[in-house]
Parts: C-alpha cells; structure tokens; sequence
C-alpha cells in the first residue's frame, strides 16, 4: 500500500511539474493560463489530450499575411491617409469630422494591423433572416465575374442546399465561384455536399483543418468570418450564416436576431483582401503565392457609389499576438462620452474589457447590453450570466432579449461610430477564432443601428440584482463554475 501511494505521488508530481511546463511554454493570458493548469492537474493524462488540441496556439508563420508589393501598397496607402487626417475642414464628406474625433481608434488599427480606411460607401443594414437570404441570392443570381463566401456556418439543409443550387449554376456559366467554410462550425456539411460546385467549376475548401481529421492540433481555431463579395462590388459581412437557424426555422431557437451589412463601395476591397488571405490559408490551397491572387485587378474593379460612410476593416486571429479587435472595442468604450449601446450573445469579457465598461459606467456613460434569454451552449450562457450580474452591479444595463435567439455583434457609440461584425464580446472571439469587424465612422448608419437597439430592449427584459438573488443556489453555483472555464469556452 505505501508503495502505491508513493508511485501516485510521484505520478502527481510529475504531472503537476509538466502541466506548469506546458502552459507556460507560450504566452496567454494570466486566466486562461490559470484555467490550463487548472485542467492539467486535476485531470492527469486527459487534461493533456485536451491541451494538445484544444491548448496549444497556432504556429507563428506567413500564414494568412500580407507579404512582398502588396504589404508595400497597403503601407504607402496608409501613410498618405496619416497625413491627411485632421485636414478635412472643407471635405464635402460629413463623416471627416466622425473621422478627424477618432484619430485615436483609426490609427490604432493603422499602426496594428495596416488596416486603411475606406471611403464612399453606401451601407444597408439587415436583421431578419428572411430579408437578409433574398438580398444575397439576388446579388448571387446577378454576379457577372466572382463570387466568394466565406461563412463559419454552411450547413447542408434547405437554404444551403438553395444557395448551393446558384452557386451551381453560375459556375457552369463561367464565373469565378469559391467557397470557405469552417468544418466544425459546418457539422453535417463536407466535400460530398460540395461535389456538384466542383464539378461544375467552382472550388470550395475547409479552413486550415478538416473535422475528421483527428490528429489535426489546430481543431480550437476556427474561421468565425461571416462574408460574402460579390463581383468585387457588393460585400457582406455580419453576424448570419447559411442555415434554416438563421431563418427562424428551428424551434429550439424561435425568432432569429441578428445584423449583416451589405456594402457597395471601397469598403469591399477589404472584405476581398480578408477572402483571399484565407482563401491562401486553406490546406488545399497554401502553398499558393497571396500576391498572385491579391492583386488581381479583376477583384478589385472601380465603382462609383453616392455613399458617404467610412469604414476599417478590422481582422484579429490566432496568427498574431495582438487583438486588434478586442483593442478596438476597448478604444471604443473608452471614446464613449454618452452612450455604448451594445450587442452579443456571448458575453464573457476579459478583465481588460470588463475593467472598460466599470470605468465608462462610473463616469456616466449610459451603457446598454443586449443578450440572448436561451442558451446554444450551456457552458457559455451560464458564463454570460455570470458576467451580467457583475455588470449590473456597476450600473451597466444588461437586457435578456426575449422574442428569439439575440446573436447580433454589434456596438454603437454616441451614435456617432459604430462596429459590425463577427466578434463576440467574449475570449473565444479575442484570442481564438479568426474574426472580421467593420468599424464604420457614419452618423447615419450609427443612429440606425441605435434605433434597431431600441426596438430589441423593447422585446428584453432587464436583468436586476434583484432577479438574480431570487434564483436558485444551484443555478448560481452553475453560474460561478461556468465562469471558471471562460478562457476555455
């Protein structure tokens, strides 16, 4: 007996010794480093078939990065932009002076990620399902040169298969047709379901790792991107993807809330540019040169739009070290000398956010909330709770919406600036997904996106202290554990 117990002390030692090791081999941040050591040790051998999948970071290389003459064109670019702010006096565009207030955020994603702005824009907002799928199918039918999506979500059911049948038909007509989609934000979707696309000409691909693949360590990054370009004229980007859930046709989650833009103007060329570095990014296609496909003029064409909105377009992912996202809306709160009207149906915010919103709070900022009254992930939405209830605790608003399932990204600042896009307030979105934001400087859209906000807290029901001390001890012991795993969920 004494020498079992010896053998099992030795066994935790060693395992404690190399789970300390292997966290701290590579740089994260202080909770999820807690969170890692927290798994290894009290799950000895299994913790670390987790890590080993779910752990460890991307490796460092050119993945997914500009290189050559097209970084230098972006950078030239940006430099003639750097000089110009401020001087917008006697612009005809009303958003220079959005802009000239906001030097501090433009630059920051200047000086981050080389992420120039976008001029002349002309934005429609989308927040029904519905709308949204006969706008896209309209631009789709009507593409003349290109078309590429890239959606974290593509399932093979009956809108997918719907748009799957058009993307058919264009390619067989001669267009230049591609697809990404994530294969495990795609369960029940593969290559066979794409089989008709590629035999008639188009291509469509998993991003960096295939779902089957079960040796594949980079399982825990996921392309989160929700985009659609259309000829190089027409983008979109938001918080939809393709499938019947989107449209209200699952019972499980009812009404389906969510927000998409599309875009006729420069700002296309972003959304183009982020295609096609991940297009390079895919197994399949990886070892092709990004300059080749980059700076094919053919997906750049001149357009003439009478929009006046400006916009960045902002990426943030596992490749790099610094969330420019995250940033972003930190930037954003920071900003904010009236209102932060925001929505998210993940919020797990990391000490360096949340600390944002407690300051903007107490120096009378009036902030607004939004998140969804019904899980899709029981962990995350115990953990959203959680963070409410902290929230609320500092005069922050927090709203349950009530008709549906809440899944916007959305944040608006003093109506005056406001972000959409894929990233949720969460760690997920910060650290670990591959996500894409447009951060838009145009009163005209800001207010819409704050009058769409008024009419979702008119179907929530505001979270109080008051509610949450009437819940059970058990949902709030669910509530604090869920929060534990937040760096890992």
């Amino acid at each position: 007996m004494e020498i079992m117990v010896t053998i099992f002390n030795i066994i935790i030692f060693i395992n404690a010794a190399l789970a300390v090791i292997t966290v701290f081999r590579q740089e994260r941040d202080i909770a999820a480093t807690w969170a890692w050591l927290l798994v290894l040790i009290f799950l000895p051998i299994v913790g670390f078939l987790i890590y080993a999948f779910f752990g460890r970071r991307l490796p460092k290389s050119k993945l997914l990065r500009l290189t050559g003459s097209a970084k230098k064109q972006v950078r030239n670019r940006i430099n003639q932009q750097k000089k110009k702010l401020g001087n917008f006096a006697e612009s005809a565009n009303p958003n220079h002076r959005i802009v000239n207030e906001s030097q501090g955020l433009v630059k920051l994603f200047m000086n981050s990620g080389l992420v120039p702005l976008f001029s002349h824009n002309e934005i429609e907002t989308f927040t029904e399902g519905n709308v949204f799928f006969k706008q896209l199918i309209l631009d789709l039918e009507n593409a003349q040169e290109s078309i590429n999506l890239e959606f974290y979500t593509f399932y093979a059911d009956e809108i997918g298969k719907e748009i799957l049948s058009v993307l058919v038909k264009k390619a067989q007509a001669g267009i230049d047709v591609r697809v990404i989609y994530d294969a495990w934000g795609s369960i029940g979707t593969n290559q066979k379901f794409f089989q008709p696309l590629i035999d008639a000409g188009g291509r469509a691909f998993p991003f960096l790792h295939n779902k089957l693949n079960l040796i594949d360590m980079r399982v825990n990054f996921r392309d989160h991107h929700k985009l659609a370009i259309i000829d190089g004229q027409y983008g979109y980007i938001g918080g939809f993807n393709i499938g019947d859930q989107y449209l209200g046709r699952k019972k499980k989650f009812g009404n389906w809330k969510d927000c998409m833009i599309r875009i006729h103007g420069e700002g296309v060329y972003g959304l183009q540019s982020r295609f096609l570095l991940d297009w390079n990014g895919t197994d399949v296609t990886s070892k092709v040169n990004p300059n080749d496909v980059i700076q094919d003029e053919k997906y750049y064409p001149k357009m003439k739009t009478n929009g006046h909105a400006i916009m960045q377009i902002v990426s943030s992912g596992p490749e790099s070290q610094i969330e420019r996202i995250k940033m972003g809306y930190i930037k954003l709160i920071e900003m904010a000398q009236d209102s932060i009207k925001i929505a998210t149906p993940y919020l797990i915010p990391d000490e360096s956010v949340l600390n944002a919103l407690k300051i903007a709070s107490f120096s009378g900022v009036n902030i607004e909330i939004i998140t969804p009254n019904m899980p899709d992930h029981a962990f995350v939405y115990r953990a959203t709770q959680y963070y409410a209830r902290q929230l609320t605790r500092y005069g922050v608003k927090v709203y349950a919406y009530g008709d549906g399932f809440m899944h916007s990204k959305t944040m608006v600042v003093d109506g005056k600036i406001c972000s959409i896009g894929s990233a949720n307030l969460d760690y997920r979105s910060f650290e670990l997904n591959f996500e894409c934001n447009a951060f838009v400087y145009d009163q005209k859209l800001a207010q819409q996106m704050e009058k769409i906000h008024a009419e979702n807290v008119q179907k929530s029901v505001l979270q109080t202290e008051k509610l949450f001390k009437e819940q059970s001890r058990w949902l709030d012991f669910k509530q604090h554990f869920s929060r534990l795993l937040s760096p890992l969920l």
